[in-house]
Parts: structure tokens; sequence; C-alpha cells
């Protein structure tokens, strides 16, 4: 009987001790995150990912060690591409690109090779308005003066925002914005500015320029001249919304239709495949991280806007933009594929 209940306590502690593991833990103690950005060093995407680095590994199970893997090309669809295509499926490794890339099969599918509806979306730091500006010795003041001359601006691929934006405004305002595709990111756009190889910027994140030259915006050494997003900046309400400029309706559905990423600003996914657990993990590790005081204060004092979008928004926002009318979204694909 001694014997029996000696067992009896050694196999209930070993189905305990069986219980209390954790697999999700486990791997991820054994297996550092890399969050693969589709820019270069120094801009937005990249300053969001090295700050969400330094915080995430504390609120996923297992603490693993996040790292940062720059995988600039084509306005960062190849990192989507990669992430759809080659990259583990294991739950080591998530990506971040520009926000046009998961709508980007709605208006021009070459180069691409992922389906943004089987990504596996991980969530967003934050909705977003972006804005077109100019150095002030650049005299670019307002909507007419981008009309009346050409404002030379940078863009990474004609995919991205970058380009996207000043074509959408070129054929639907009237603007004369010509894009020079070829840059690296934000980093590299800032650069060009500073060395008057281009006029300004035909859509940069608000959050970009306040983290990658806050300097700009304190000294006053720019024009903001439009808004683009569905609704403005509440710390700009002076500057106006390229929507506003918008007379007749279907265009104006058409260039809502584009602005609608900006809802998803910075967007992150996982590849296809993910263990359901592990991409629960990384789901409630990325937004755990969002709502941190640590991160938040970090976020703020480098000028990154912080209002968490889930996976599960991010997903809706594209499956509504997917929904859209055939004949809209023609539409919206002549505007954005009406370059220089």
């Amino acid at each position: 009987m001694r014997n029996a209940v000696i067992a009896a306590s050694i196999l209930s502690a070993c189905l305990a001790s069986h219980a209390a593991a954790d697999p999700v833990a486990d791997f991820y103690k054994a297996n550092a995150v890399t969050i693969v950005v589709g820019f270069g060093v120094g801009g937005g995407y990249d300053v969001y990912s090295r700050t969400l680095s330094r915080h995430m590994g504390r609120h996923m199970p297992g603490a693993p060690t996040v790292i940062v893997r720059n995988m600039p090309g084509a306005g960062s669809m190849a990192a989507a591409n990669y992430i759809y295509t080659n990259a583990p499926r294991d739950g080591t490794q998530f990506a971040t690109f520009s926000r046009s890339i998961p709508t980007q099969p709605l208006f021009d599918a070459q180069g691409v090779q992922f389906d943004a509806l089987k990504l596996n979306w991980i969530g967003s730091p934050a909705s977003e308005v972006s804005v077109v500006f100019a150095p002030k010795e650049n005299k670019f003041r307002n909507i007419e003066d981008l009309r009346a001359r050409p404002m030379v601006v940078p863009a990474s691929g004609h995919g991205a925002d970058s380009a996207v934006y000043p074509y959408v405004l070129n054929a639907l305002l009237g603007t004369k914005l010509k894009v020079v595709t070829g840059y690296q990111g934000s980093g590299d756009f800032m650069l060009a500015i500073e060395r008057k190889e281009v006029d300004g910027m035909g859509g940069s994140s608000i959050s970009t320029l306040r983290s990658t030259r806050p300097q700009w915006l304190k000294e006053n050494k720019v024009d903001l001249l439009l808004q683009i997003a569905l609704r403005k900046h509440p710390d700009y309400p002076d500057v106006p919304l390229a929507l506003d400029f918008v007379k007749d309706p279907s265009d104006r559905k058409v260039m809502e239709l584009v602005f609608s990423r900006q809802e998803i600003a910075f967007p992150y996914a996982a590849p296809p495949g993910v263990p359901g657990d592990r991409l629960a993990a990384l789901r409630k590790g990325f937004m755990d991280t969002l709502r941190d005081k640590a991160f938040v204060e970090e976020a703020e004092k480098m000028g990154l806007e912080v209002s968490p979008v889930s996976g599960d928004e991010v997903l809706k926002i594209l499956t509504a933009a997917y929904a859209t009318a055939p004949e809209l979204v023609e539409r919206a694909r002549q505007a954005v594929t009406h370059r220089n």
C-alpha cells in the first residue's frame, strides 16, 4: 500500500509538471524573433520596429530576443513577398512594409507574390496622416503652387505610398508632382531633401517627419501643404485635407479607397501557416507592447504616434477594400498608375 501511494504521488507530480509545461514559452525561450523591415535604416517603419524590438520580448512567453532585419527593395514589396513565400512559418519572423502594399494587387499586380487576405496580420502601432511638404526656400505654399509648377519628390518604388499619393493627387487634383523612384526609404528621402536633389515630399507620414527631422517642424523650416488621410491630424487643423479639394463624388470615393490604407499605417504581418498558439502569442505580445508604459514613453519622446490597430482590425479594413465594386477599383487603378 505504501509503495502504491508513493507511485501515485510520483505519477501525479509528473503529470502536474507536464501540465505546467508551456510549449510556446519553451519555443520562444529557444528562438529569437525577427522583425523584417521593408525599408532601410532610419525611416519611420525602421524606427517603429526598433522601438518595438526593445520592449516586445517582455510581453511574450519565453521572453525571446527580438531583432530587426532590414530588407529594402521595390518600395518594400520585397519584404512582403519574402514574408509570404520564403520566411519560416514557425512564428520566428514577421514583417512590416508600406501601407500601400496590402492593397497593391488591386491596382497593379506586377511583382506581387502574396495574397493579402491570407497573411496573418499582427496589427499596426498607429493609424496615420501623411503630408505633402517642402522646405520654405522652395516656395511651395499651397495647392495652387503645386498645380502651377512641378515639384520633384522622392519615392522608393511605384507601389509605395511615396509614389502612389503623388500619382493620385496629380490625377484627381491636377497637381504637378514629379516622382523620382529608387530611394531606399524615409531616411533617404530626408537626405535627398537636405541635399536638394528633390524639392520636397509628396506623401510622408507625419510621425516619420516628427521622429526623423523634428527640428524642421520646431524651427518652421518646412511648409505643410496637404494632409493625406480620411481625416485631419488633430495637431494640424489649419493644414488642408486633400479630400476637401475633390469636387466629383466618384473621385472622392476613389481617393477614399486609396487613402484608407492610412488606417493601417504601419502594418505588421506574419506568414501564412504559423501555428495558432504562436500566432496568438505574437499578436498578444505586439498589442501588449503598444500599451506598455515604457514603450509609450519612448515612442512619445521619438515623436511616434501610438494608437494601436489590432490584426483583426487590419484584416477587416483589407477585406472591405477587396470587396469594393470593380468599376470603382478600376478608377482607382487608373489614378494610382497615372505616372509622370
